[in-house]
């Protein structure tokens, strides 16, 4: 076992994560809303590279992210921004040499609310509240699919992602909301 780990060790790489989240929601039915807006968040957190072989390795991490949407229904302008603590596990492919290496990566997330706002025009702003009943604002849990590209040079990591979600973050069945995210980040790994 003590072998074991002093080879996955090795093979292991850790850094932090930062960058920007350019999200929106999207809605089904969708002529629900009459515009949506793009607003930008953030996102950080642990990052690691866990080496599988030369080509191939997974990418995964605990990120705090920002997302949501600013739309609007019947000339009633909504802003939600929920924040999530999220996981990521991607498998990637590298091409290229030992100091520059371009990956091209994919795999799924899981994501849990822990916080945000909400703001609709002529109201205050408040904080969300998560569940499953018509009195709340979203369900907590969010799954998807990311999708990206990255370019790695000497221990750092320039990279751009699509974030595909597949749950329904609705909190009524009235329709579906989707959160669907571009992510542009830099990683440092050591």
């Amino acid at each position: 076992m003590l072998s074991l780990a002093a080879g996955l060790s090795a093979q292991m790489k850790g850094g932090y994560q930062f960058g920007i989240n350019l999200t929106t929601i999207s809605f089904t039915p969708a002529d629900i809303i009459s515009k949506t807006e793009v607003p930008m968040g953030i996102h950080f957190g642990i990052y690691y590279d866990i080496a599988l072989d030369k080509h191939v390795s997974i990418q995964s991490g605990f990120l705090f992210s920002s997302k949501g949407a600013d739309y609007e229904i019947d000339t009633v302008d909504y802003s939600l921004t929920p924040t999530y603590l999220e996981i990521p596990v991607n498998l990637a492919f590298h091409l290229g040499s030992e100091k520059t290496i371009i990956y091209l990566f994919g795999g799924p997330y899981a994501a849990c609310a822990i916080g945000g706002y909400k703001i609709v025009t002529g109201d205050e702003l408040r904080y969300l509240n998560f569940g499953a009943s018509a009195e709340k604002d979203m369900k907590r849990f969010d799954f998807g699919i990311n999708l990206g590209i990255g370019v790695s040079v000497k221990s750092y990591v320039i990279s751009a992602q699509y974030g595909i979600g597949l749950t329904n973050t609705s909190s009524t069945n009235d329709y579906d909301m989707k959160n669907n995210v571009v992510g542009i980040s830099l990683s440092s790994l050591r």
